[in-house]
């Protein structure tokens, strides 16, 4: 079985792809902001965890120090959702979301090179995108911003890496995890969101995961260089007309 490294492990989607390796009896290190849940997901599925934020100074190459010498596969399910109309957005805003967003995930990419290369196999990193940059949503200069960064990212790194580290990426529509919960949590937005996709309903944590599991793992080891979208066919099928 393999090892992996998931920045974000204590998050909605962090954690459903941490139970979905688990569960096909790989090895797992997570890390997280928030202790109790990070210790709670770790307990669940066997991990070893390294608890803080990624802007912490020293604190990525720390947590891929912690997850050991070797790894099968890196994800970055770590993000911010800031929607604001550019009138409001500020320079810390755009700052904020592109460091933890788009350099955190070059940072780890970085910093886990060297245990992704000691893989007896072909290693797989793992980022996520928004169907957002493709889409083109107001309130959403910032973040989307920062998540095309993260395409380009993939595409470059899909590239410099082949073909011992195939490298892929995630771009979902709204799912509903705790980062979300500030629009999820309003009853007529989400509905209102959720009507907007050809299967009406927003997207749910284990609806990424499975995908991210593909990725990750040798069943998607032909799957390199690209951004998916999990999106209930927003971002091709129409919904009316």
């Amino acid at each position: 079985m393999a090892h992996y490294l998931i920045f974000g492990g204590s998050g909605g989607i962090g954690a459903a792809l941490a139970r979905k390796l688990a569960s096909g009896g790989h090895t797992l290190h997570l890390t997280g902001r928030d202790p109790a849940r990070l210790k709670s997901i770790a307990f669940e599925t066997g991990a070893k965890y390294t608890a803080g934020d990624v802007q912490e100074d020293g604190f990525i190459a720390r947590a891929v120090a912690e997850a050991g010498p070797v790894l099968d596969g890196l994800a970055y399910a770590v993000g911010t959702i800031n929607l604001k109309p550019i009138t409001r957005l500020i320079t810390a805003d755009f700052q904020k979301d592109f460091a933890v967003n788009a350099m955190g995930a070059a940072q780890a990419a970085q910093a886990a090179l060297p245990a992704l290369k000691a893989s007896a196999g072909t290693a797989s990193i793992l980022l996520f995108s928004s169907i957002a940059v493709a889409q083109g949503f107001a309130n959403h200069a910032s973040i989307s911003m920062a998540k095309g960064a993260i395409e380009g990212l993939t595409r470059a790194l899909s590239t410099e890496l082949a073909p011992k580290i195939r490298v892929n990426a995630i771009a979902p529509s709204l799912t509903d995890t705790p980062l979300a919960k500030a629009i999820t949590g309003n009853a007529a937005i989400a509905q209102g969101v959720a009507a907007l996709h050809a299967i009406p309903r927003l997207g749910e944590a284990d609806d990424i995961a499975a995908l991210g599991e593909l990725l990750l793992t040798d069943k998607g080891g032909w799957i390199t260089g690209q951004v998916m979208a999990v999106d209930g066919g927003r971002s091709r099928a129409r919904t009316k007309g």
